[in-house]
This record gives structure tokens, C-alpha cells and sequence, in this order.
């Protein structure tokens, strides 16, 4: 398995910052850390939690391009953060910022290094859990074309709607998240001949965690383009731990994902994934 070396460093990597996190001493108070780290833990499983976070998010996947003998690596900027509107409301902004590195995505593409667009979204959203649990957001989100190469991005301006709706409880997180873009104007220069935009993203999500801050996570990050008529649909699973090096909460996540559908010039086959999420809780 060629990727083999590549799987082996991560899982390396992962157990090595655990372990080097957890290497303190225990004392009286740990019983006490562990609930601390596993309400964090829950809370960074809801997208629309009051608590700043910043993923740090590395992907790699493979088979790409009408022969499939293109990669990409990428890695995704996130930061979360909510915005108390007023004693009811919260506005959480969510932002991903792409930094990308990619061969042989087409034919005679060569190779791109540079950023994506921008995905910018704002959820207002309920400070007060509601009826049966449920916790919700809705707001806009923004395709912002800030790609670095042409083929990196669409060189479109979007917008839409974003939403999304879950549930916490004895441990369980699940919901989904959903949000359509529509393209409204093209990057000046000669992209007006560019096809239009308008992609629906839909993320049904689960997660488990654990008295000791671990959390076993599933979702497919499924897209759809209305003008292309093709689909997307990867199934991501992932296991994280949160744990603190000092005072500083943070969370490792290592998983692999498989593409169940993928366009022409989609990914195949298995992808893999690592994050790192500082926390700063409010």
C-alpha cells in the first residue's frame, strides 16, 4: 500500500502529542480534568457551541482526474467563533480557508500551490437549549474568490442560506448541516465565461464521546452541483481526544474517509485526515 509510510508517520504523530499531553503527573484533581476535557469535548462536536476553537485541518486524497492518477494535499484553516448578540442570541462565525497543493488534477494541469476560496458562514443561534434538546442556526453563507490559481477556485462570488439542527445527549451528538451557493458575479480578468455556481452541500453527522474525552465521530461531507448534475459523497470517520498541554485545551483527530460518490474530476477511493483544534473556552 503505497500510502503505507504516510499512515504510519500520522498515527505516530497522534499517539506521540497524546501521550507527550498526557505526561504530567496525576494528582487529586483528575477525575475533575477528565469531566472538564469531556464537556469540551461535546461541546467542540456542536458547530454552533459558544466556544472559540481553531481546527487546523490536514487532508489528503488521491485518484483524482478523469485517469485518477492525480492528489491533492490540503490544508484547512477553521476558526469558530461566537459573538453574543444579546442575552438570546449568539452569532457564531465559521470560517474555511483552504491552503492547497495539487498535481495531475486534469489532463495537462501540472501541478498548483497557492489557497482556495473562502467559505464564510454565520449562524444565529438560540443561547437557550430548546424544546427535547434540540439546539439550531441559521444564517448566510459566502463563497469568497480568493484562490491564489485559476484552478484552485471558481473565481465566482456566491451566497445562500446555511442552517443546521442536532441534538446532544448521554454522550451522542447528531444532527445535520446544510447550505446551497449560488454564483451573483465573476472575478474581473476572463472568467465571465466560467459556468455558473450553484452547489448544495448537505453533512449528517454523528458523534460518541466518552467519560475520558475521547470521541468516535462519523459524517459524509456530500455536495451536489445542480448544474453539472453529479454528486459528491465521502464517509468520514474519525476518533479525537482532547487532552491539555499546560492549560491549553486542545484536540488531535486522526481518520480516513471513503469516496461513496465523486464527480468526473473528483477523488477516488480512500482519503485521510488529521486536525488539530486549539480551544479557548469562554
Amino acid at each position: 500500500m503505497k500510502n503505507a509510510p504516510w499512515l504510519l508517520g500520522m498515527a505516530m504523530c497522534v499517539t506521540t502529542s497524546i501521550a507527550l499531553a498526557q505526561s504530567a503527573p496525576a494528582d487529586d484533581n483528575v477525575s475533575n480534568a477528565n469531566a472538564d476535557n469531556a464537556q469540551l469535548a461535546e461541546k467542540l462536536s456542536n458547530p454552533v457551541a459558544s466556544l472559540i476553537s481553531v481546527p487546523l485541518q490536514f487532508n489528503y486524497d488521491s485518484g483524482i482526474g478523469p485517469d485518477q492518477d492525480g492528489h491533492k494535499n490540503s490544508v484547512n484553516i477553521q476558526p469558530v467563533i461566537p459573538v453574543q448578540i444579546n442575552d438570546d442570541w449568539n452569532m457564531i462565525s465559521r470560517t474555511i480557508l483552504p491552503v492547497v497543493s495539487q498535481s495531475d488534477t486534469s489532463p495537462g494541469s501540472g501541478s498548483q500551490h497557492g489557497i482556495g476560496d473562502i467559505t464564510q458562514s454565520f449562524f444565529f443561534s438560540p443561547r437557550a437549549v430548546g424544546a427535547n434538546g434540540w439546539i439550531w442556526g441559521v444564517g448566510p453563507v459566502l463563497s469568497l474568490p480568493t484562490a491564489s490559481d485559476p484552478l484552485l477556485g471558481s473565481k465566482k462570488w456566491g451566497a445562500g442560506p446555511t442552517a443546521i439542527l442536532l441534538r446532544q445527549a448521554g454522550g451522542w451528538t447528531y444532527g445535520v448541516l446544510v447550505n446551497q451557493i449560488w454564483s451573483f458575479a465573476s472575478v474581473s480578468g476572463n472568467y465571465s465565461n466560467r459556468p455558473p455556481v450553484s452547489v448544495m452541500f448537505l453533512q449528517p453527522f454523528a458523534a460518541f464521546t466518552s467519560s475520558t474525552a475521547w470521541t468516535y465521530s462519523a459524517n459524509f461531507e456530500s455536495s451536489y452541483d445542480w448544474h453539472l448534475h453529479q454528486a459528491t459523497a465521502p464517509l468520514n470517520l474519525s476518533i479525537s481526544k482532547l487532552t491539555r498541554i499546560g492549560r491549553q485545551p486542545i484536540s488531535f483527530a486522526g481518520g480516513v474517509r471513503y469516496w461513496l460518490a465523486s464527480n468526473d474530476n473528483g477523488p477516488h477511493g480512500w482519503g485521510y485526515r488529521f486536525t488539530v483544534t486549539l480551544l479557548f473556552p469562554q
